[in-house]
């Protein structure tokens, strides 16, 4: 997606190494009239003029457009939730927390379900998983309404039981955020961060699921196979 030239370049704000909306659009891979959208739906900061008809770009905006393009072509955000996500980056009083939870939020899919006792019963069932262990997240959020969601569905096609086993997969996933935070916090920038982050949830989801599947075809064979299976 980036390239290594930057061809002419003119200097840009606080010395800012600047480059004309052409070369920008060469350097990410975005065309100038996408750029240009970008600019009026007030995800992307406008350049600064140079001339009644030109404008210079530095490195913010590279760093921006490749923010913008994780949360649309990576998180399948739409622009309204990008625009909510730019304006918690922009919020100097947001903590990276928030910043990070605005952004997951966007990302979780919403499931619409009718009020009912078997809904209930999963967010009941999500709330006391959440209070056991002690996790600093509220049952109510996008994720835990999701995972009610999940649950909920189960015990629709006769799987209620299968929040026994819900344990086994918090501990999983506890192990999974704190490699994911681990690997988030190693860069500085609030972009950059947050677009890690969008990058790493959506792409280690079907990572983790394709290491799930992979470890089901071990556990199958362990649990069912025969010696035969084992070679």
């Amino acid at each position: 997606m980036m390239g290594v030239s930057v061809g002419k370049a003119v200097e840009g704000r606080k010395g800012e190494h600047a480059v004309r909306i052409g070369e920008l659009s060469r350097r990410t891979g975005v065309s100038v009239p996408t750029i240009k959208f970008y600019v009026r739906e007030g995800l992307l900061p406008a350049g600064e003029l140079t001339s009644p008809n030109q404008a210079s770009y530095g490195e913010t905006h590279v760093q921006r457009l490749r923010l913008i393009r994780a949360l649309l072509d990576v998180g399948g955000m739409s622009v309204a939730a990008i625009r909510d996500v730019i304006v918690a980056v922009e919020d100097p009083e947001r903590s990276m927390h928030k910043v990070l939870g605005v952004t997951a939020n966007r990302l979780v899919p919403r499931y619409e379900r009718e009020p009912d006792t078997v809904i209930e019963e999963a967010r009941k069932s999500v709330a006391e998983l959440v209070a056991a262990r002690g996790w600093h997240a509220y049952p109510e959020n996008p994720a835990g309404e999701a995972l009610a969601a999940a649950l909920a569905a189960l015990d629709d096609v006769g799987h209620g039981g299968f929040v026994e086993i819900l344990d086994a997969y918090a501990d999983a996933a506890e192990k999974v955020a704190r490699a994911d935070m681990d690997y988030v916090a190693h860069h500085v920038a609030r972009e950059a961060l947050v677009e890690s982050a969008v990058v790493g949830t959506v792409l280690g989801d079907a990572i983790f699921a394709a290491l799930r599947r992979l470890a089901h075809v071990d556990a199958s064979n362990r649990v069912f196979g025969g010696p035969a299976d084992r070679e």
